[in-house]
């Protein structure tokens, strides 16, 4: 994500047209079998992502069935061809695939099944969540190749899980994966993650960069390198506080006070003398936020607090994104009352939901739009971005991107640097999958 304002220098590398041709050069070169993307956008995906089929051959493709940016799998169907249809659970979305190159075509081969979850889990403090999310994925892959494909050795099925984890190693969705189990009393940031045991159903997962098979020094590199923005966002007098109930700095308080008095525009009744924001003043706002009314967190949130009743949604409904999955015909549209005042205390309350949810980069993106960007000169990095392997596969090639500059930038499209490997079945006679 670029930051406004951007130099002359920088406006080229900011264009969809400039970040595309990178990913199409970068994807070309690596010319995998199959490729996992997160955050793309379901209003622009087929002419952002023609290329893929139209230039790389990527003729195979399912897009994630929910959410403003979502997750999504391309594959190459003269290698591999679907063995069901792909599976969309919480931010989890799994792909079972029969390679054709090298593989038997007899259905009851066990090693012929190759299965890829791609993964973009929930971000902010939610790591109870991001558990839950994970073990439903895994478990959907498990028992797909127990009572689905019927595989001769489910527990030891072809599995890769990557994508976006949004959390490092410390997060309880890792410990999961590789510890095998999460119990009750481990935490994260602050919380209690599970109130029982979680345990895999098939051995832990390897971190194919870590593995043994792979030649390497040091510490595998961050995934994502972006401008370090957190500590001039939080106050951090109480670094406890800061991390469990972070609240914004005075500087940051008073830019949100400069920018709400800059739309306020609407005289109460009962004050005529204190201007606020109305109807108008807050579409203004959102317009510049989010390009349009209706869209993100902010836009929600803002309504419930002008006045906006949500409605009541049936006990037992699965939560998955923002909102409840119930049927769009089923819930009435969010909107701004017309009479709604969105109050300074309200407004700077709307920024808090997001600081909370881990939103930073969302936060510094708006402020900057709205002519109050951070002063930023740091970098932050992290490694958020992984690629798991079952202990029946083993790592071929593990591919690494690295960047000392914060991302996106003139080499890359991205905030999250791309992470590739390639994988060989560990029996003799197994298949290979990139």
């Amino acid at each position: 994500m670029y930051l406004p304002p951007l130099s002359n220098d920088q406006e080229i590398f900011a264009t969809w047209d400039y970040r595309k041709s990178l990913l199409r050069e970068r994807i070309g070169l690596i010319d995998a079998d199959v490729v996992c993307l997160q955050e793309v956008s379901p209003l622009s995906f087929e002419s952002d992502f023609a290329f893929m089929n139209d230039e790389l051959g990527y003729d195979g493709v399912e897009l994630f069935k929910k959410g403003r940016f979502r997750p999504a799998t391309f594959w190459k169907t003269d290698r591999v061809t679907l063995a069901i249809p792909p599976q969309h659970k919480d931010r989890t979305m799994l792909t079972s695939f029969r390679l054709l190159d090298g593989g038997s075509s007899t259905q009851d081969n066990n090693y012929q099944y190759w299965h890829v979850l791609n993964c973009h889990l929930q971000a902010g403090k939610q790591g109870g969540r991001r558990v839950r999310q994970m073990v439903e994925g895994i478990t959907t892959a498990f028992k797909t190749a127990k009572n689905t494909l019927k595989e001769k050795d489910p527990e030891n099925l072809k599995l890769i899980v990557c994508g976006d984890f949004n959390g490092g190693h410390e997060s309880g969705s890792v410990q999961y994966l590789e510890k095998g189990s999460v119990r009750p009393d481990f935490i994260e940031d602050g919380e209690q993650v599970t109130s029982k045991e979680k345990v895999l159903p098939i051995p832990p997962l390897m971190d194919a960069v870590s593995t043994k098979w792979i030649d390497k020094e040091g510490d595998p590199p961050a995934t994502l390198v972006v401008p370090e923005i957190i500590s001039l966002m939080i106050e951090q007098k109480d670094a406890e506080t800061a991390y469990t109930d972070p609240q914004f700095t005075k500087d940051v308080l008073d830019s949100f006070h400069r920018i709400y008095y800059s739309f306020a525009t609407t005289h109460t009744p009962d004050e005529s003398e204190k201007i606020q924001m109305g109807k108008a003043d807050v579409e203004r706002w959102l317009t510049i936020i989010n390009l349009r009314v209706g869209r993100g967190t902010e836009f929600r949130n803002a309504a419930k607090l002008m006045g906006w009743v949500e409605p009541s949604v049936e006990s037992g409904e699965e939560m998955c994104g923002d909102l409840p999955n119930a049927k769009k015909d089923e819930r009435p549209p969010i909107f701004i009352p017309d009479d709604g005042i969105l109050t300074l205390e309200n407004f700077v309350s709307v920024y808090l939901d997001e600081l909370r949810q881990g939103k930073f980069w969302g936060i510094a993106w708006d402020l900057a739009a709205l002519g109050e960007p951070l002063d930023v000169k740091s970098v932050f990095r992290a490694r958020y971005d992984r690629i798991y392997c079952s202990q029946s596969l083993e790592p071929a090639a593990v591919l690494d991107t690295l960047s000392e500059a914060a991302c996106p930038n003139e080499f890359e499209p991205s905030d999250h640097l791309p992470v590739c490997a390639s994988f060989r079945g560990r029996k003799e006679g197994d298949t290979q999958l990139r």
